[in-house]
């Protein structure tokens, strides 16, 4: 399997690269974050863009890529607008949807985009074409914050993401109960094992799940997220007490 190396942080190899998000809703709140993350043990930063209150203001958005850059430094950063649909805090057009990560590519400042498997229309082929023209990765994702799918489906979608060419497969499910988390990690484990090329990012969400955000790299997921200063996800750690716990385990290269 290949892996995924950005700034020199490669993903998929060794333990789960630890991600943060970053949710501040005005530019001062997101950029004093930021400052925070180099000292902290993150590995990378996620910009959670559909927390940020100026979201839809391009000039905005430019502007607040380029604090978070001089503000992270070499630290990696992921672009994330997530939807409505997949658990986001703010409605946007699909058009609206596809300007946004473009911009975010013509800034030259974000390391990743993260694009959801089913957004509408071409956007999905589209927006990774562009951001691999701009040198830039793509986590193709599917989030589902009432159920988890049976095992195959997951795996058809993960088997699809890398159809389309994604350089990193991202699935986060609910659990309803403790078989719902196994089927998780069996999916995982299925995919790393007999179809993956490139690097697994999954979970299982909420309280039940949280055990896939410690042990999800033995069965495939190469990066898991944190908290520094507030959740963007349910059954996300705090990242001393997540960085903690991976530094203690023996996870396979």
């Amino acid at each position: 399997m290949n892996t995924v190396n950005v700034r020199g942080l490669e993903i998929g190899t060794g333990r789960p690269k630890i991600a943060v998000p970053l949710t501040g809703a005005a530019r001062e709140d997101l950029i004093a974050q930021a400052n925070t993350l180099p000292g902290l043990g993150a590995d990378l930063a996620e910009w959670r863009m559909d927390c940020f209150a100026q979201v839809e203001n391009g000039a905005a958005v430019a502007a607040c890529l380029r604090d978070l850059r001089r503000s992270l430094g070499e630290m990696p950063l992921l672009a994330t607008f997530r939807t409505d649909r997949e658990g986001g805090a703010h409605p946007l057009s699909a058009q609206s949807y596809a300007a946004l990560n473009e911009t975010v590519l013509s800034s030259g400042q974000a390391d990743l985009i993260d694009v959801e498997l089913f957004s509408d229309g071409d956007c999905v082929p589209h927006l990774i074409a562009a951001a691999h023209s701009a040198g830039v990765s793509v986590v193709l994702s599917s989030h589902d914050f009432e159920k988890t799918p049976p095992k195959d489906e997951l795996v058809r979608r993960l088997c699809r993401m890398q159809e389309l060419g994604a350089d990193l497969l991202k699935i986060a499910v609910m659990p309803r109960c403790r078989n719902d988390v196994l089927t998780l990690l069996q999916a995982t484990e299925e995919m790393l094992s007999r179809h993956a090329r490139t690097p697994l990012i999954t979970m299982s969400m909420g309280d039940l799940g949280m055990v896939t955000r410690i042990c999800g790299g033995f069965f495939g997921s190469a990066v898991t997220f944190g908290v520094a200063t507030q959740a963007s996800a349910p059954g996300q750690l705090p990242l001393e007490r997540l960085h903690t716990l991976l530094s203690l385990m023996p996870f396979p290269n």
